[in-house]
């Protein structure tokens, strides 16, 4: 009879064995499986392989080559008879008649512009002509009913994109696009041109050297003002970059996050202590409390942004709310859940000497609750400029709208470059601020 049962208890043993196993390499082989058909799954919904046939990487070299360089637009309007010459072809970058670079020389009624490489565009009071070394010859008529293109004999290259309305020619050395009133040359240089001076300065084209000279001369080049003053105030009124305005739309959106994130801290303080079981015994009271805070940061941030909007109107102090009515939310619960964990014995330490309940929580439990405070509010600001981004794009205020209406113009992408530059360097900084006063007032690990 023993060894019947020991022999039972050996074979069930060995058949937990075998499920335990099998149930170990399903989980081991099973899951990755999942994962893996999931994936297939999705590439197959997303249509993934047709979005690589989609993808247009012609104009992700034109995006690329616009963030960091600068194109000059040479113009003709036929509707007035008239060619200019202007950097990004802005009114504020159009250069004099007399003041046209070398490339562009004016012969007669036509116009010539010498691209690299041996291109040359000229506008012809009859065509537009475009020689194209190892190429040929490309002509272009406009006329009132379209646009007729003759090209050397053989196939049209992919590089020409034509149609009864319009040709557009992209090679390396730059691009022309013809319609029937219009035809606008592109070619492209290295640097945010103007950046500094705009064309109207006296100190624009100057050499670095030029300029230091200039900034330790006696010799005035503008009455009334040195030339150090001169300089700095050409730099902060450029009409091209708007660096004044630009440091606006920071300081907005660094106050837009601050006000949003402090008010939040100091909102979400006094309600954390109802939401906390050992501060607040009234279930209903704890309950309600909770709710609120999960109502608060249930709502996006985005769609806080919208219903203040319609309610304040647009503007920095709307995304100030925004941002407080989320993290308020959020701090009550990470600050309540804090206070349930705090030390007893210090409190009633308190307690014993005859504090009140105000004492108590004065230096009882702020100073343990002061280390959550302070890292959650310093890590929430930083991660706010980011948002507060995002929310001035939204209601109108901050580097926001003004990275929103370089995106709209699709134009001048080296100023979309330059905002996306400042607002990482906003956010670095912020984070490098917020690690010094993370050190001093809670102290180094």
């Amino acid at each position: 009879m023993t060894t019947l049962d020991a022999g039972f208890d050996l074979a069930l043993a060995k058949r937990d064995a075998v499920r335990r196993a099998f149930r170990k390499r399903m989980l081991t082989f099973g899951i990755p499986a999942a994962v893996l058909a999931y994936l297939v799954y999705v590439a197959i919904a997303f249509d993934i392989a047709g979005l690589a046939g989609r993808a247009r990487m012609d104009n992700a070299r034109i995006l690329l080559a616009d963030m960091v360089s600068h194109k000059v637009h040479v113009t003709r309007d036929n509707r007035f008879d008239k060619t200019t010459v202007a950097i990004e072809g802005e009114n504020k970058g159009t250069f004099a008649d007399d003041q046209w670079p070398a490339w562009v020389v004016r012969e007669g009624a036509s116009t010539a512009v010498a691209l690299e490489a041996g291109n040359v565009v000229r506008f012809d009071p009859d065509a537009v002509r475009f020689d194209i070394p190892d190429y040929g010859l490309l002509e272009i008529v406009q006329d009132r009913s379209g646009i007729a293109m003759k090209t050397p004999a053989g196939a049209t290259p992919e590089w020409i994109n034509a149609s009864s309305s319009r040709v557009t020619v992209t090679r390396p050395e730059g691009r022309l696009t013809v319609t029937k009133t219009r035809a606008e040359v592109f070619r492209y240089f290295g640097g945010w041109e103007l950046f500094f001076f705009t064309l109207d300065s006296p100190f624009h084209g100057r050499s670095w050297g030029e300029l230091a000279a200039l900034a330790v001369s006696g010799e005035r080049v503008r009455a009334g003002e040195s030339n150090l003053a001169a300089m700095a105030s050409d730099v902060w009124n450029n009409a091209m970059w708007r660096h004044k305005d630009v440091a606006w739309a920071i300081f907005e959106t660094v106050l837009m996050a601050f006000l949003g994130t402090m008010g939040a801290a100091i909102v979400a303080v006094p309600l954390a202590f109802a939401a906390a079981k050992n501060f607040a015994p009234a279930l209903l009271v704890r309950f309600g409390m909770r709710r609120v805070f999960d109502f608060l940061r249930g709502v996006d941030g985005l769609i806080w942004t919208i219903i203040l909007s319609r309610a304040f109107g647009p503007g920095p102090l709307t995304g100030s709310l925004a941002i407080l009515f989320t993290d308020t939310g959020t701090f009550g619960k990470l600050f309540s859940e804090a206070l349930e964990n705090v030390d007893q014995k210090q409190i009633d330490g308190l307690r014993s000497t005859g504090a009140n309940v105000v004492q108590r929580n004065r230096f009882g439990v702020i100073p343990q609750l002061a280390p959550v405070i302070v890292s959650q509010v310093l890590y929430y600001l930083e991660s706010n400029m980011r948002s507060a981004t995002v929310i001035g794009a939204i209601v109108g205020g901050g580097i926001g709208l003004l990275l929103t209406q370089a995106i709209q113009t699709q134009k001048d992408w080296e100023e979309v470059t330059y905002y996306i530059v400042l607002t990482l360097l906003m956010v670095s900084a912020t984070d490098i601020l917020s690690g010094w006063l993370r050190s001093k007032l809670i102290g180094a690990r």
